[in-house]
Order: C-alpha cells, then sequence, then structure tokens
C-alpha cells in the first residue's frame, strides 16, 4: 500500500506556523445529518448522531485546527454549524438538492470570494432521481496571494478500474474527471494558483490514468501520492490535495497529516466518520510567485 502518510493529534503540530501559512484539510463526514428516522432522503441503513457524537466531532475539528476544511456528506448550514462553531469559522456549502453536500469552512482571517458553483459536475443532471454532488468553487485570498480552491466529491464505485470499464460507475466518473479537466484547463488560463480537494472515490496515483488525463493538460502535485492511510487500520487513499500552478511551490515538504480518531474504536466509526481528515500546510508568499506549473 506504500508508506503511511503521518499521523497527528497534537495542536503543537500547527503552533509554529508563520503569517501565511494555510493549513488546507478535506474531510468527509459520512451522511453527517439531524433528519429522523425514515426520512425518504436518507438510506434506511444510515445511522443518526448523539449530541454526544455531534460534541465528539466538534472535538476533533478543534484537534485538527486546520485554517481552510473542505467537507463533505455534511446536511446544510445548520448541522454543520455543530462540527465548526461560528465563532472560528464561516461556512459555505452548495446549493444541492441533496442531503450530502459539500462545503468549506473557512478561518475569519481568510479573504474569501465565492464563485459560481460547478454544477457540470451532476453529469446525471438536476432532474435524476438520485442526482449528484456539484463542486464548491472558491477564490481564498492569505497576505497577497490568492488561492482558487475546488471541493468536490465524486461519484463512488469505480475505485481503481481502467479507463475502458464500463460498470462501476466508471462511465459516469470518467465523464466527472472530463468536468474536472475543464475547470483545470481554465485556471491553467487564467495563471490562478489552485487546489482541488475532497472525496474523489479513486484511489489516485501518479500512473492512474484519470490522474494522468488531467495531468495532460496541467502539471499538478498529488499530495497522497506515496502514502497509504492510517485511517481506521490503514487503507488506498480515496480523500485527496491536488495542487497546480503557482500553489505547488507554495506545498510545505512533509507537510501531509492523517489526523486519527484517537481512542476510538471499530464501532466508533458510524458515530465519526468512516473517512479521516486529511491536511497539507502551503506557504504563501508575501507577493504572488509566477503561475507556471
Amino acid at each position: 500500500m506504500g508508506r503511511y502518510a503521518r499521523a497527528f493529534g497534537l495542536l503543537c503540530l500547527v503552533g509554529t506556523a508563520q503569517a501565511h501559512d494555510i493549513k488546507l484539510s478535506t474531510w468527509n463526514l459520512d451522511w453527517l445529518t439531524v433528519r429522523p428516522a425514515g426520512d425518504p432522503a436518507i438510506p434506511p441503513d444510515v445511522g443518526r448522531r448523539t449530541d454526544q457524537d455531534f460534541a465528539r466531532l466538534a472535538a476533533y475539528a478543534r484537534r485538527l485546527n486546520a485554517d481552510v476544511v473542505a467537507f463533505q456528506e455534511v446536511d446544510g448550514p445548520a448541522v454543520a454549524r455543530r462540527v465548526f462553531p461560528t465563532d472560528a469559522y464561516r461556512l459555505f456549502l452548495t446549493d444541492d438538492p441533496v442531503s450530502q453536500r459539500v462545503g468549506l469552512a473557512v478561518r475569519g482571517d481568510i479573504a474569501v470570494t465565492v464563485n459560481p458553483e460547478l454544477t457540470a459536475l451532476n453529469v446525471t443532471g438536476p432532474q435524476a432521481s438520485h442526482p449528484l454532488r456539484g463542486g464548491l468553487d472558491m477564490t481564498l485570498r492569505g497576505g497577497s496571494a490568492t488561492l482558487r480552491v475546488l471541493v468536490v466529491h465524486l461519484k463512488t464505485g469505480c475505485w481503481d478500474q481502467p479507463l475502458t470499464q464500463k460498470a462501476y460507475s466508471c462511465p459516469t466518473l470518467r465523464q466527472q474527471f472530463a468536468v474536472l479537466d475543464d475547470w483545470v484547463l481554465e485556471r491553467q488560463d487564467e495563471g490562478e494558483a489552485f487546489a482541488i480537494l475532497g472525496d474523489f472515490n479513486r484511489r489516485l496515483t501518479l500512473a492512474d490514468p484519470m490522474m494522468q488525463a488531467l495531468e495532460a493538460d496541467a502539471p499538478m502535485t498529488l499530495t497522497t501520492a506515496g502514502h497509504a492511510s492510517p485511517c481506521w487500520g490503514g487503507e488506498y487513499f480515496i480523500d485527496h490535495i491536488l495542487l497546480g500552478n503557482a500553489a505547488r511551490q507554495w506545498l510545505v515538504p512533509d507537510s501531509l497529516r492523517v489526523m486519527l480518531y484517537r481512542d476510538a474504536k471499530e464501532e466508533d466509526r458510524a458515530r465519526l466518520s468512516d473517512h479521516c481528515p486529511v491536511s497539507v500546510t502551503l506557504r504563501l508568499p508575501d507577493d504572488p510567485a509566477p503561475a507556471g506549473g
């Protein structure tokens, strides 16, 4: 599976960050909802969190201590606030008519511009019985540098099958990667530093054909490349952070981290999440670097 990304759990690990260091994280919160049992928007086998479960997730969010958290599978802003309180973060979510929405929690000292949602990622169309998620597209400013951020949660099922595979949701995922490719080409044309992060539902590696298709148009850094995740005893990464243009030079070496649920047992997985937060640190310059990758 490759060498494990470094796990962490202490706030002091981020205490030495400089003025324009930004800790960027992605965290799938696994059907985070307060809808009652029997609600048609939620599968019947999805468990419901108790107040204690929400308190534990909020405690883990404090321990994560990220400046920017891309989150997935969150059922609206009221639910998100129970994990990311408004005294610490501003919250932004897509307008998707689904219970598994994506969003971004941003520290108050980071300037934010909200760009049009990337609705094209819902390749099944808005009238589908089970529509897919759009992408949250935002621009962050730290110091004098800007970072364009796209938060995604792609179609599940096509973990590592070849591009020719016609089952396992692979045709749908290929369509979504084509949408990502168009978005990346726009960032290239505009010379913007960018990051794509979230749950790709794909075990991306540098040799993966979907990753290679993206890189054919724009060199990118797959921050999880060469690593396996220690989450819940060890697994391949499907939660990724991709960096392009000047953001590749901003990556602090060896800053990839996976936050484990310390003292949690296997039976706690459904009460917390089946995903662990993944993060990297970017060191934004006082003066923006050239955009070329």
